[in-house]
């Protein structure tokens, strides 16, 4: 629970008005009811408001234009309902009007929140003392029932209330206010529009005669030939956004549009990663050279003739991956919170673009290059017949992958046979060789897995495509790591997202490379 004391200024509707009594009603808050303000959800907790001894009625909490004093209030188990004396003054009468027309409709409460907590990102006040009251343009929350307020002579029974005694006028001017820590204060506003849906008590009829087209048209010539009164009709407002830009605000959404992804496609049909012990810069990963080999031997025969198994040490370099992002202090201070998982995120992007890229450049630099074949349908099945069993007779172990780059992913999609019925994208046609669509990256060509990655080369041409069995290579990765430094004469902050990765393909032959004709 945070005692620490917080001005808070929470908005609701006004119910009702009375110009009879110049009075002002309305439910002032809700219990347990979450109204949007700037310090994110807030709500009252049934009790959480005590009143001090005067309580005055402000517009928008400005303490120098007051125009009323409580009169009353009602505490319930839904909340507390005021009714409030309003001034024989400008502003109490425009007050009056403005209330009962819907233009300013509002309660606003301004309390020194004393206890309150987060609550699953509520913030939950259980303890507060009122300050005032204020009637605002835009309340929080709509929730109160609007209640006719009592005319002069009425005979209707009413809920019984606390009545509040004003003062002499002397003494309604000393308001008692919470003595307020060192600690800033944190100010809530409110924001959301609600209409009162009452009718308002005078109207008067518009006087402009513009009331079809044919009339601004008239207007607008006479206008221009210089007729005062038609200019009035249809010019007396300029308002256009190019003579009042500060009244055409910037509307920003909290998507933000990007291009990055954390997809590692050749790793994933590589089987993935493995742990990366936590020292070294290099892992020496041992290997069998030479294979035994065994013959029939007389009884009693001597076995030595046969090979024995030989092996050595296949070595992958350990090398680091990072990235990095600088910003000021005023972007940590004042920066709308969801930039630092945008960052993070983007971050994370870019480290699993380029490990995903070190990875192709491994299988290219040791893998087998494949028989030279055309880049169209015949041709991809000729590379998966022809690749397909060679990896087999190398590694004695079936390949289970075919990654490519966008261009062959293309070429797949468009295969048609010679009646011009699709090969790849096609709803279990008679002649179905796999499925590759545009809607998926993953998918199935000629028995093997499918993968689509926008890391390899995007055209059709050398090391566009690979048939992979996934143990001819060995992948070993750290965790990403985060490492953050301050930069002391600029006061900026630095981020550096890094990680260890090492490859190295340990049998060419598992690594089959697309090689055009």
């Amino acid at each position: 629970m945070n005692e620490t004391p917080m001005n808070l200024n929470f908005s609701i509707k006004v119910s009702a008005t009375d110009f009879p009594k110049r009075e002002i009603s309305g439910r002032i808050v809700t219990w347990n009811e979450v109204g949007s303000t700037s310090a994110g959800e807030t709500l009252f907790t049934p009790g959480s408001i005590t009143f001090g001894d005067t309580t005055k009625l402000l517009l928008e909490h400005k303490r120098e234009a007051p125009i009323g004093f409580l009169k009353s209030y009602q505490v319930t188990d839904q909340g507390i309902d005021a009714t409030f004396s309003i001034g024989n003054t400008t502003a109490g009468n425009d007050s009056l009007v403005e209330a009962s027309s819907g233009l300013r409709d509002g309660f606003s409460v301004g309390v020194l929140a004393d206890k309150y907590k987060n609550i699953d990102g509520v913030l939950t006040i259980s303890a507060s003392s009122l300050k005032e009251v204020s009637l605002v343009t835009d309340p929080a929350i709509a929730s109160a029932k609007v209640a006719i307020a009592a005319s002069e002579n009425s005979d209707s029974e009413t809920p019984e209330t606390e009545e509040i005694n004003p003062t002499n006028e002397g003494e309604n001017e000393v308001e008692i206010t919470p003595t307020v820590p060192d600690a800033p204060a944190e100010t809530v506003e409110a924001a959301k529009v609600v209409n009162l849906g009452s009718a308002p008590l005078a109207f008067t009829k518009p006087r402009s005669p513009i009331l079809t087209a044919g009339n601004y048209l008239e207007h607008t010539i006479r206008a221009g030939l210089g007729n005062e009164d038609s200019r009035q009709y249809v010019k007396a407002a300029d308002d256009s956004f190019t003579t009042n830009p500060a009244f055409s605000p910037v509307s920003y959404v909290r998507d933000v549009a990007q291009n990055t992804s954390a997809m590692r496609p050749v790793i994933d049909a590589c089987g993935g990663t493995r742990p990366l012990n936590s020292y070294g810069m290099t892992v020496s990963i041992p290997k069998i050279t030479a294979n035994s080999t065994a013959a029939t031997v007389a009884e009693g025969g001597d076995p030595t003739g046969t090979t024995a198994i030989t092996s050595a040490y296949v070595n992958a370099t350990v090398i680091k991956k990072a990235g990095f992002q600088r910003y000021s202090v005023e972007l940590l201070d004042r920066s709308d919170p969801s930039f630092y998982d945008i960052m993070l995120q983007n971050l994370r992007d870019a480290y699993a673009q380029a490990t995903d890229q070190y990875v192709i450049a491994q299988i290219t630099a040791g893998g087998t290059q494949a028989t030279a074949t055309a880049a169209d349908s015949a041709g991809i099945i000729s590379f998966v017949s022809t690749e397909s069993p060679a990896a087999f007779t190398a590694t004695k172990r079936t390949a289970k992958s075919f990654v490519s780059g966008t261009s062959i992913w293309s070429l797949l999609m468009g295969a048609t046979d010679t009646t011009g019925r699709p090969i790849y994208n096609a709803g279990n046609p008679m002649n179905n060789a796999g499925s590759a669509i545009p809607t998926s990256i993953r998918g199935n060509v000629l028995g093997l897995d499918y993968y689509v990655d926008p890391n390899m080369v995007s055209t059709s041409i050398d090391e566009s495509a690979f048939i992979i069995e996934p143990r001819s290579i060995e992948i070993f990765e750290s965790p990403a790591l985060q490492l953050a430094t301050n930069v002391p004469t600029t006061g900026e902050i630095e981020i550096m997202l890094y990680g260890y990765i090492a490859a190295q393909a340990v049998f060419a032959g598992g690594l089959r490379r697309f090689n055009l004709t």
